[in-house]
């Protein structure tokens, strides 16, 4: 951990990312098998400094991947368990007098962490919801006008399960555009439920992961990505395929500017993942249906017909003219 750039030059950097990645995704994967695009592609969200939101069936591993991520950093860690009794002050702060100072002392929150845990988020009532609103566009609260900045990096793992309606709460959009990435685990295959059983069989958690990297590592790894080269040719293209969902008859809400930002931004970290100094047309697609979907708002009449946003994007996305990139064009 704390290791430095030894090559300075962009190729040098995204060598040195790629290296930390591998080692960062396998330390996750010894205890989530069989899930390494879903790993490797929340590790990308973590690496471009976006939020996530893990959304499955009961008992898929969510909350064991959030915390496998968290573990594998060595930041501070702070888990909100959200439910209908949650208060907004539990997540944000809140300003207590002091009778000995006699004045006001703010005491933080939850959310005054490196990596913020927030388990079945939707539980929470929309009040309660709306106290991130701030904090993971911002990265900062504001408690009686007074803004608090939160520890950098700042990263919101959020899980929910979308099957259970009975005392939860819909995301609304604005917090759903929030965060960078959804992703769904799924069940695993044969082999690897077996190696999940007998690990949690043999008693090992999540809490035995070892960190490998430092936040001044993550930290590091957020800048390579955000100074990977975006040609102007694939900005071109990222923005086509975000404004033209806005067009779609099926949808009653496309994708934001801020949903056109994530794309960017996460298709540099895939690219530095790569080991490359430059975000070709592969990797936005790469990452599109991790990042479009949960902001495409079908209309009630196409979700009756059964279409989804995935299979929207995919059409949408087979119609843009693909640019060809080269290093540095």
């Amino acid at each position: 951990m704390d290791r430095e750039v030894e090559d300075g030059t962009s190729a040098g950097r995204a060598a040195w990312f790629a290296d930390r990645f591998d080692a960062l995704a396998a330390n996750v994967e010894s205890f989530i098998k069989g899930k390494s695009d879903v790993v490797r592609m929340a590790l990308i969200c973590m690496l471009a400094e976006g939020h996530l939101l893990l959304e499955d069936v009961p008992g898929t591993g969510k909350t064991s991947l959030a915390k496998a991520m968290s573990q594998s950093i060595d930041g501070s860690m702070r888990r909100i368990q959200f439910t209908p009794d949650l208060l907004p002050s539990d997540v944000t702060g809140v300003q207590v007098y002091d009778s000995g100072k006699r004045e006001f002392v703010f005491h933080p929150g939850a959310v005054f962490a490196n990596i913020v845990l927030g388990d079945e988020i939707n539980r929470a009532s929309p009040k309660t919801q709306s106290a991130l609103l701030e904090v993971m566009a911002e990265r900062q609260v504001t408690i009686d006008s007074i803004p608090y900045l939160v520890p950098r990096p700042f990263i919101v793992i959020a899980t929910q399960n979308p099957v259970e309606q009975g005392g939860t709460y819909d995301l609304p959009e604005a917090e759903l555009d929030r965060f960078m990435m959804r992703a769904t685990l799924g069940y695993p295959d044969h082999d690897s439920e077996v190696q999940v059983v007998t690990n949690i069989t043999a008693g090992r958690t999540t809490d035995e992961l070892q960190a490998v990297m430092s936040t001044m590592d993550l930290q590091q790894m957020n800048q390579i990505a955000s100074s990977v080269h975006l040609a102007p040719a694939v900005l071109a293209y990222i923005v086509t395929i975000t404004a033209s969902t806005r067009t779609l008859p099926e949808l009653r809400l496309g994708i934001s500017p801020r949903g056109t930002i994530a794309v960017a931004k996460a298709a540099q970290a895939f690219a530095a993942a790569q080991g490359r100094s430059f975000v070709t047309a592969d990797d936005v697609k790469a990452v599109l249906h991790y990042v479009l979907p949960h902001r495409m708002i079908l209309r009630p009449e196409a979700e009756l017909q059964g279409r989804t946003a995935h299979e929207l994007l995919a059409t949408l996305v087979t119609s843009v003219p693909v640019p060809q990139v080269r290093a540095g064009v």
